[in-house]
């Protein structure tokens, strides 16, 4: 993908069709998890059984979002990272499915280790990204918080009343860098109206 113009402040054509790609991407992440948090605090804290499909369904969703963003990108961009996420968003899924049946505790520690290691790959997406077009540093902090939040989740995810429900706050941190990032990458978008 062709880089930012520094001399004229533009974009090329292709980078702001991926600018747009993704800017739509993360405000569907936006919206999905606010409702993923709306309702594992509040109908999931009684409901046992749909805690648990909102518990499945959170590596699902980020599977499909990257597949979203895969083909957000021009076919000549190098995709491995992603590609990568996916297949650590699949088996982490299975993994939580099978982990569940041994209870909440070890469900959290598998959650853990994929978002730190999802995280990672966000950080280095990120950082790889910001040659291309602006608005990468909130996709770059967003990967790093992940990895280190990951961390945490995996700490505590033996203490008494930490649940599924506590992860509400990592999707919250998630959703207001996807926020971040899609707004400003309509400073992208606009830079090839120049």
């Amino acid at each position: 993908m062709n880089a930012l113009n520094q001399s004229t402040g533009t974009v090329p054509s292709e980078a702001a069709g991926t600018a747009k790609s993704l800017r739509k991407l993360y405000f569907a992440r936006v919206a999905f998890s606010v409702i993923w948090i709306t309702l594992i605090v509040t109908v999931g804290k009684t409901n046992n059984t749909l805690e648990e499909i909102l518990f499945v369904l959170y590596p699902i969703w980020d599977v499909i979002a990257t597949f979203v963003d895969i083909n957000a990108n021009p076919p000549a961009s190098n995709k491995i990272p992603q590609y990568v996420n996916v297949a650590i968003g699949t088996l982490t899924t299975i993994a939580v499915i099978i982990a569940l049946q041994s209870g909440i505790p070890t469900a959290l520690v598998v959650f853990g280790v994929w978002a730190s290691l999802t995280g990672l790959i966000q950080f280095i997406i990120g950082l790889r990204r910001r040659k291309m077009f602006e608005g990468q540093w909130p996709m770059i902090l967003s990967g790093a918080q992940s990895l280190i939040a990951g961390g945490f989740i995996i700490l505590r995810a033996h203490m008494p009343n930490y649940g599924i429900a506590s992860l509400a706050g990592y999707s919250a941190f998630g959703a207001f860098y996807f926020a971040l990032a899609a707004i400003r990458l309509g400073k992208t978008i606009k830079s090839t109206n120049v």
